[in-house]
């Protein structure tokens, strides 16, 4: 069992840096013992799943620097919701959040969460005045601890878009539309063959940095990395370590929980993780970069986290 603890230094250090590591969400009973303190959370003798969640993101935030935060994907954070995350955190901890699915989702998929919607098209997709009005200025009191918003695109078909170049045009037209020079703004997509030069020419254009996604149907990290340097001067850099290349989401689901220990060590995408953030501390000046690491990648983003910081001072 690692000692998270032991890790806090070196995770500040790269803070003051601008290169901000945290999790993927921060609510898994399987850091009990680990991260959070076994026992803090009980009530009458019992483990109380909802003061758990309710008060484990104040331990979370006195290792990590940073989170991204998963529910604002479902729905558009309201001010309650956000006073209630910043309440818990210090200064300068930096949330990051994946932009509501409202605005990124060019159908809405035939799931029942969304229902009457469901399997038609999204009037709302890529509507810069709904995101100003709905996402971004619930956050504008809360500036201080927002670090990345991510627009993540799930894996769009030749019905969404017969060539990549008019995703890029449609992506073009929304961010000339954002303010992109006062936040950190960064896009995810889910379809390799869009990893061009007109995409990356496009984002660097606005400001706006790539996500590098380890996920099942996209390129590995290290071969994102090889497609397009990151140019932390320019744009702010994302990093998302979600699952190995090829591995079903529900597959690892279903094989790591409850994300309390490695299941199966993922040496390449750590090895390029490690690079990625000495390539970004070679310019310490540049914008702020976030990476994150999800419990699906090997079965406990804590320790994949300290293996990574392992190599980085190796």
């Amino acid at each position: 069992m690692i000692d998270v603890r032991s890790i806090r230094p070196s995770l500040q250090r790269l803070a003051q840096s601008g290169v901000f590591l945290g999790t993927s969400s921060w609510k898994y009973p399987g850091w009990l013992g680990q991260l959070y303190t076994t026992g803090a959370y009980e009530y009458r003798g019992r483990m109380s799943k909802s003061r758990f969640e309710r008060h484990c993101l104040e331990e979370y935030a006195e290792i990590f620097p940073s989170v991204c935060v998963d529910a604002s994907f479902y729905r558009f954070p309201g001010e309650r919701y956000l006073e209630d995350l910043a309440g818990q955190v210090p200064s300068g901890f930096r949330f990051s959040h994946k932009v509501t699915d409202t605005i990124t989702l060019k159908h809405f998929p035939r799931h029942e969460r969304h229902g009457e919607l469901a399997g038609r098209d999204n009037p709302c997709y890529l509507d810069a005045d709904i995101f100003l009005q709905s996402f971004l200025s619930p956050l504008q009191s809360h500036r201080e601890k927002t670090g990345l918003i991510i627009f993540q695109f799930s894996h769009f078909y030749s019905s969404d878009y017969e060539y990549g170049r008019d995703f890029v045009d449609d992506l073009d037209a929304f961010l000339s539309k954002l303010p992109t020079d006062e936040w950190d703004f960064a896009v995810e997509i889910r379809n390799s063959s869009f990893l061009k030069k007109p995409y990356f020419e496009t984002l660097a254009r606005h400001g706006v940095g790539h996500v590098y996604n380890q996920w099942q149907r996209m390129p590995s990290l290290s071969r994102q990395l090889q497609l397009n340097a990151p140019d932390r001067k320019a744009t702010p850099v994302g990093c998302r370590l979600l699952l190995k290349c090829g591995r079903p989401y529900k597959n690892a689901v279903e094989s790591f929980q409850p994300y309390d220990r490695i299941r199966e060590e993922q040496n390449e995408a750590r090895m390029a993780s490690a690079g990625l953030v000495r390539q970004l501390l070679e310019n310490p000046r540049g914008r702020r970069s976030y990476l994150y690491v999800n419990n699906r990648l090997e079965g406990n983003a804590l320790a994949t986290i300290s293996a990574i910081l392992a190599l980085l001072e190796g």
